[in-house]
């Protein structure tokens, strides 16, 4: 029979990554850009690189990560808050492997969690059986709390917007929130549906002149996703254009961003994805506090 501090040891063992999660926020100021879809691409496209990769789908009132892939999980993160199924017991695999934790559309907000269910989360996540390398948090899109709160517990926020107008100002008014209130000082933008290599500079040229004169922040360009009627014809299949339609315009340059992506450094003090939830928690109490 092994003595308590001998199993307390191989239990560590069992939780402990060998290396660092990079832990990225994927999101948007305005809904309708295609940030869900690139997120799934960015998932896939790093799989096909060597890493292992996890989606929390965290855009809770419109789930769509397990509906863009044509999966259909049985059970979700209520299941899990509710201790009726393990995290283990929720997450479905997705093409080439990625692991895809599925949201409860329309049924709860993380950020309104209680003390109890914040500890199950937490507990869940630290548990987890699961090397991965890479964790990419799908939020909704906005400035609700719901998003702003999960991505600044992120070590890295990927932005993505559409040259227009709306989009431009959403995303701009996205940056200067989570700048104001939760401290972010880098954006990664990333600009969808654009029709040449110019246009995808100019939107961020415009952020960026706006950031410059008003925000204490660094904007980084990751580059931009052309238009390409190959990524519709793929989601009506169900399935990534990086999948699917894997020598399309717009799969090489998803590739291309994913090659970007993976050569980010991981926050080396992030040895889990515990820390984002712990990350994560502490941004709620204190934004609790501030209200």
């Amino acid at each position: 029979m092994l003595e308590p501090a001998q199993s307390d040891e191989i239990q560590f063992r069992r939780i402990a990554r060998p290396d660092p999660v990079k832990v990225v926020a994927v999101t948007s100021g305005k809904g309708g850009v295609g940030k869900t879809n690139t997120c799934v691409n960015l998932a896939i496209a790093l799989a096909k690189r060597g890493k292992r990769v996890m989606i929390l789908d965290a855009d809770l009132g419109l789930a769509n990560v397990d509906v863009l892939l044509g999966l259909q999980p049985p059970f979700d993160l209520s299941h899990v808050l509710s201790d009726q199924r393990t995290l283990e017991e929720i997450i479905v695999e997705g093409p080439e492997g990625i692991q895809v934790v599925p949201a409860a559309s329309g049924v709860l907000d993380m950020v309104r969690l209680t003390d109890q269910e914040h500890d199950i989360l937490i507990r869940s996540f630290s548990s987890l059986a699961r090397d991965i390398d890479v964790l990419l948090v799908d939020t909704a899109a906005g400035i609700a709390d719901s998003v702003t709160t999960l991505a600044s517990a992120c070590q890295e926020v990927i932005v993505v917007a559409c040259n227009e107008p709306a989009a431009i100002t959403d995303a701009y008014a996205l940056m200067k929130v989570l700048s104001l209130n939760y401290g972010v000082r880098k954006f990664q933008i990333l600009s969808n549906r654009i029709n040449n290599t110019q246009e995808g500079l100019t939107l961020f040229n415009k952020l960026a002149i706006a950031s410059d004169r008003f925000l204490d922040v660094s904007l980084r360009y990751l580059g931009g996703i052309p238009e390409d009627a190959l990524v519709r014809r793929s989601i009506e299949q169900q399935r990534a254009v990086v999948d699917a339609y894997p020598g399309s315009t717009a799969a090489r340059a998803m590739a291309r961003i994913a090659q970007v992506v993976d050569r980010w450094q991981p926050d080396p003090a992030a040895e889990s994805t515990n820390t984002f939830f712990q990350n994560l928690l502490g941004q709620t109490v204190n934004g609790g506090q501030d209200n």
